[in-house]
């Protein structure tokens, strides 16, 4: 059974180098359906950082909803994460399941605009 996903994306550490990595591993083993533009956004949090590249990626996988949050989270390792940061502090790219099979996954969609903005061009 195929699902859809949307993909939130954050970065601050060479941002678009990273979005392009990430999205160029996503498509390698998914399909991308849709990119949505992507916004410059201040940091939240710890505000001593630079701003925030955030989008949205959709995409259709034959993974389940667990097997492809552990992907996620092993791209962000092949791109440098550094798990030890603060929660709110710089990263080199950040992927998190917001929508899955039409449904919320993802509770900052209710509270952060930019995920919203970017979320809602493509679902």
């Amino acid at each position: 059974m195929k699902h859809e996903c949307i993909i939130g994306l954050g970065s601050n550490i060479n941002a678009q180098q990273n979005f392009e990595d990430a999205i160029a591993l996503i498509s390698s083993e998914h399909e991308v359906l849709q990119l949505s533009k992507w916004i410059n956004t201040a940091p939240l949090g710890i505000l001593d950082q630079p701003d925030f590249l955030n989008g949205a990626i959709k995409i259709r996988t034959a993974s389940s909803q667990s097997d492809f949050q552990l992907y996620l989270k092993a791209i962000e390792d092949k791109l440098k994460r550094d798990r030890t940061a603060p929660k709110f502090g710089p990263r080199t790219i950040d992927l998190d399941i917001v929508i899955w099979d039409g449904v919320l996954i993802d509770q900052d969609y209710l509270t952060r605009d930019f995920l919203r903005q970017v979320v809602d061009e493509i679902s």
